[in-house]
């Protein structure tokens, strides 16, 4: 997806879609890719930066002298910050295709969002050369990085370009020569596009990228959305079990009994410490080992003897005290 037409084609293929009463049952193998790809989930974090981002753009839109309002999406590893950047971009994709729809005879007239991931060690040349790669802009060997993000901030202009997604930006620190040259070329990508930008990445306001002068700059005109695990109680909600139901109800099991999941919330709560990347690998892996040993359905036996992510074993490994 770091490139227009792989980007194009996620946006614009129908997600998988949960079985419905009236549909005729699926093979098993079609069962098996739905359970591999599977839904997304919307959690209390998409619906917020859905909201966010809608609200800036429309903010920024008229904006000419100073760079746009930004949203930073953080928190720790498996929380969903990836699928929730992910899903906001497709909508934000799609709404403007419908509104905009390309001119006969072309496949598309304008690349409403840009997704972007941060490569490990980058410099500030390497990532312009991401966002160049992304709309196929020719890069050759002796051009500079001036000329570069001349050619990508005139070709991102051009292309409509409304959205820009940044993924893992805690791969850069700004502490170092390099970051710091790569913190500066953000800051003016964000001056110099008329575009929205949403950084994502792991714990990101506990590294150097949002403190010190640089930081400042970037953190001064950005929202935080965090991404935390999700609690078992919130007031009088329970936000962990209305996922859990959620993905069960997204279950393609024939013997599965509906509430058989939100009966163990503790039990997925402790086991995955709410993180909702950790609980739908879970159930998924053991909703296909259902589907291969003939059981159809998901116990707690079963959830037991599935293996967790390495994050979330680690979670659940015994601490002793010397």
């Amino acid at each position: 997806m770091t490139t227009w037409q792989g980007w194009h084609r996620f946006a614009t293929t129908d997600p998988p879609a949960p079985p419905q009463p009236d549909d005729p049952p699926r093979s098993t193998d079609e069962r098996l890719v739905y359970h591999s790809a599977f839904v997304t989930i919307r959690t209390p974090a998409i619906s917020q930066l859905a909201t966010q981002v809608r609200t800036l753009m429309i903010l920024g839109r008229h904006q000419q002298t100073t760079a746009r309002p930004s949203l930073i999406v953080t928190g720790p590893a498996a929380t969903g910050k990836t699928t929730a950047l992910l899903n906001v971009g497709r909508t934000c994709h799609l709404a403007h295709t419908r509104k905009n729809p390309p001119p006969p005879g072309s496949a598309h007239a304008t690349a409403p969002v840009a997704y972007v991931l941060v490569p490990p060690g980058a410099t500030a040349k390497t990532l312009i050369t991401e966002f160049a790669r992304y709309l196929g802009i020719p890069v050759a060997t002796r051009m500079t990085q001036t000329q570069i993000t001349d050619a990508v901030c005139h070709t991102y202009t051009q292309a409509g370009v409304q959205l820009v997604l940044i993924d893992e930006i805690h791969r850069l620190n700004p502490r170092t020569t390099t970051g710091a040259q790569t913190a500066d070329l953000i800051k003016d990508l964000t001056e110099r596009l008329p575009a929205t930008f949403v950084y994502a990445g792991i714990n990101v306001t506990d590294t150097p990228l949002f403190s010190g002068t640089r930081g400042a700059q970037l953190a001064g005109r950005a929202t935080l959305i965090t991404c935390g695990p999700l609690p078992a109680r919130h007031g009088t909600r329970q936000p962990f079990r209305d996922v859990i139901t959620d993905i069960e109800n997204a279950l393609d099991l024939t013997h599965h009994k509906p509430g058989t999941l939100p009966r163990h919330t503790a039990y997925l709560h402790q086991r995955t410490a709410g993180r909702i990347g950790s609980l739908t690998r879970l159930i998924r892996q053991a909703a296909i080992t259902a589907i291969h040993d003939g059981t159809e359905r998901i116990t707690k036996t079963a959830l037991e003897a599935a293996q967790l992510d390495h994050l979330a074993e680690q979670h659940n490994r015994p601490t002793h005290n010397r």
